[in-house]
């Protein structure tokens, strides 16, 4: 959790109105960012517990007036001053934009590759990797760009595999984290050189380390894992294990990257697609894409705790509250229904809450617990 989340959620008293009130006496209110791509907005939405979620404000994103630019991937920095959006189609290329958290003002942007998807930012808020998942391009190895957020000036792109995706940092910062949907591969990036530093083969039944540094073909046969997301552990398996989303093969992989060897495998249902380990380390929600559901796992014993229906299909991207209460879950939806963000209690493993947001909601991340910076807007 970054310095300022945590002075946020963990502050034993607020001023309101000129008095001093205890935290505990009040209710938190939760507030996350959602980008919905059909739409090209972004919601930022607010949940209070026993009062609901509303949608505090819908920011207007995209440059082409005659076409959809795609609100795709969402990240907010880990001191919560801004959020960045990858807007995805683009002619041909895509950007980032870069916001100031709260006025919700674009401060800046610029040109990355063929449609920029995920990103993983480091702990200091210096460097955003940005995978440049290549929808509609050839199938060829695409790339993840490097952009150093102060001055949003892309430094390089580091070529990675066939369709990279889930760009995420590790908790201390050295190393980041993609799956390769069409490579079968988990790519490490060494944060000091900015190359590629390790490889790791998920194909089902021929998982290891690679060695020969291919890219990777495009996976074929019966059984591949086509593998959507990347999620470093956190807590006590922190900088040590990957979770990794098998979309095709229904399980989700924890790669030990010391080792490299799969240390452990968790049975999900259809088409686990994103992923969220919470700031303690001792859960893991994965959204089915294919169940229009939630799974919960409990990472210390392997188990899982429980599956949750979600209100919309295709799940799609997921995120937790720092105190490991809430888990907050986009469903895209299908044809003309707008998506939601669902609120999701992980001890009670039930569906608490509900808002409707724009068409196709996909990326999200976290930002604030009352009060939150800049105040609400």
């Amino acid at each position: 959790m970054s310095q300022l989340r945590r002075a946020l959620f963990g502050a034993s008293i607020v001023a309101l109105a000129g008095t001093v009130v205890p935290v505990s006496a009040q209710s938190p209110t939760y507030r996350v960012y959602v980008a919905n791509e059909s739409s090209d907005l972004v919601s930022r939405v607010a949940f209070t517990p026993g009062e609901g979620t509303v949608v505090e404000k819908e920011i207007a994103v995209g440059i082409m007036p005659g076409d959809n630019d795609g609100a795709h991937g969402l990240s907010v920095s880990p001191d919560g001053r801004y959020w960045y959006l990858t807007i995805a189609h683009g002619t041909p290329y895509g950007y980032l934009w870069k916001f100031d958290a709260g006025p919700d003002t674009l401060v800046a942007r610029t040109r990355l590759g063929l449609f920029p998807a995920t990103m993983g930012i480091t702990p200091d808020g210096q460097f955003l990797l940005a995978a440049n998942f290549n929808l509609h391009g050839d199938m060829v190895p695409s790339n993840i760009s490097v952009v150093y957020t102060p001055d949003m000036l892309e430094i390089t792109k580091i070529r990675t595999c066939l369709m990279p995706h889930g760009s995420r940092v590790r908790p201390d910062g050295m190393k980041q984290y993609s799956a390769c949907m069409h490579s079968d591969q988990l790519v490490e990036i060494d944060i000091g050189t900015f190359e590629v530093s390790a490889r790791f083969g998920v194909m089902p039944g021929h998982e290891g380390a690679v060695h020969d540094g291919g890219e990777g073909h495009a996976a074929t046969g019966d059984r591949v894992c086509s593998p959507t997301w990347a999620e470093p552990g956190t807590g006590s398996r922190a900088n040590r294990v990957v979770y990794v989303a098998c979309n095709k093969n229904r399980e989700v992989l924890e790669v030990d990257t010391e080792r490299w060897e799969v240390s452990r495998r968790f049975p999900t249902g259809m088409a686990p697609y994103n992923l969220e380990v919470t700031e303690s380390g001792d859960r893991l929600v994965a959204t089915l894409k294919g169940e229009q559901a939630v799974a919960v796992f409990d990472l210390e014993s392997g188990t899982e705790l429980g599956r949750v229906r979600t209100s919309r299909p295709l799940s799609h991207g997921v995120v937790a509250s720092p105190d490991g209460r809430y888990a907050f879950v986009s469903n895209e939806s299908v044809g003309s229904v707008v998506g939601t963000l669902d609120v999701i209690d992980l001890e009670a493993l039930t569906l608490v809450d509900t808002v409707e947001l724009g068409h196709q909601s996909g990326g999200i991340d976290f930002w604030s617990v009352t009060p939150a910076p800049g105040g609400a807007r």
